[in-house]
């Protein structure tokens, strides 16, 4: 149970780290990562959901039994964003970051499978 506290609260706390300076960065991934933002209402809004399941992720590691199962869309979470990355950069269509981001995911999909495993039902 211990490892599931550490492995969510560590997930929680790395993901706002990333996160929240995007609310404050649009124009710079626009001229970092061309072309520019043309839809901000997509930049902000996966910025907003990103930082929501960031607060999911305290909520399990508060108590990991009792939300156990809200460990299986997690583990979604993490997957569809590592495996798109993938594929995204075999096609020539994202930066290095990018694909870096998307293994720590997966890097994050494999701890949360290993601490569903490792916690007991309720």
């Amino acid at each position: 149970m211990l490892f599931a506290k550490r492995t969510f609260y560590g997930a929680g706390i790395y993901g706002l780290v990333v996160l929240l300076p995007l609310y404050f960065t649009e124009s710079m991934v626009g001229q970092q990562y061309p072309p520019a933002v043309t839809h901000a209402e997509y930049y902000y809004g996966f910025v907003g959901v990103a930082v929501a399941w960031q607060f999911l992720f305290f909520v399990i590691g508060s108590d990991p039994v009792r939300y156990r199962k809200a460990m299986l869309p997690a583990i979604v979470e993490k997957v569809t964003y590592g495996v798109a990355a993938w594929v995204l950069h075999f096609q020539g269509r994202i930066p290095p970051v990018a694909l870096a981001g998307g293994c720590i995911d997966l890097l994050l999909m494999t701890l949360f499978i290993v601490s569903f495993l490792k916690t007991p039902r309720a």
